[in-house]
């Protein structure tokens, strides 16, 4: 008898509505190499901890709720970061498409590489992926690596690839003051997007503070001290230069 994959997993969603299509089961896996600035989940970060589960007890799960998907929703997986874990999602989503379940992942794209064995497993994943909601959290390399710790290069990389295969993505970017939030670095993800075409949607996400007690609560400083959200202003100037209306199925919303 084979072993069973195990994945490592922070918290689970049962009616989650802002990531993906209609209502989701949402799936937060554990473990993250990326330290954003803006991170409200600093809790998902560390890697090895969070809860063992199997895909067939995901899945066991997630069907408790299908009743209330409607024609659009399905599971979501996200983190953390979820790639950072591709046998167990390439176990949870082939058994989610044999129960007909649209499947998602919302990624920030950081472990994306053409070196083996990542790549050929995320190929076959792809397979069985019905939407990535993509996070481009900066598209500048040193900016990206001021917010992130990390730069950006294989994070446009896999952008680009999804684009070749016609992947469908959402586009997410969250508007940070004083990080992202200049016309100049707008002007050229908009640009980038263009390059593209397998965009559906763009999202414009305004930064919050709503994380700051679980840095305080990890004992960690918050390197974003007295950076309010943007004002409604910045929010609109940002939506039009990223032409968020352009793409089908756009929606104004607070991110959360």
């Amino acid at each position: 008898m084979s072993k069973q994959v195990v994945g490592r997993i922070h918290s689970t969603e049962n009616f989650g509505t802002v990531d993906g299509p209609g209502v989701r089961f949402i799936i937060f896996t554990q473990g993250c190499q990326m330290r954003c600035q803006f991170c409200h989940n600093p809790d998902t970060w560390k890697i090895g901890g969070g809860r063992e589960v199997t895909a067939d007890e995901m899945i066991e799960e997630a069907l408790k709720y299908r009743s209330y998907w409607g024609a659009e929703g399905g599971i979501t997986v996200s983190g953390g970061e979820p790639l950072l874990q591709l046998d167990f999602l390439l176990d949870l989503f082939k058994k989610a498409k044999k129960e007909g379940i649209h499947t998602t992942i919302d990624t920030c794209g950081k472990p994306f590489t053409r070196r083996e064995p990542f790549f050929s497993k995320f190929e076959e994943l792809m397979q069985y992926t019905d939407l990535l909601l993509f996070d481009i959290k900066h598209i500048d390399s040193d900016g990206h690596r001021e917010l992130t710790s990390h730069p950006n290069e294989n994070i446009l990389e896999m952008a680009q690839y999804l684009s070749d295969i016609n992947q469908p993505v959402w586009i997410r970017h969250v508007l940070v003051p004083q990080r992202t939030d200049y016309d100049e670095y707008l002007i050229r993800l908009d640009a980038f997007i263009k390059t593209l075409n397998n965009v559906d949607k763009v999202e414009v996400l305004p930064y919050h503070t709503m994380g700051i007690y679980k840095w305080q609560e990890l004992g960690l400083d918050y390197p974003l001290e007295g950076i309010n959200p943007p004002a409604q202003e910045r929010v609109k100037n940002a939506q039009q230069l990223l032409h968020v209306d352009d793409y089908k199925g756009y929606q104004t919303r607070v991110w959360s």
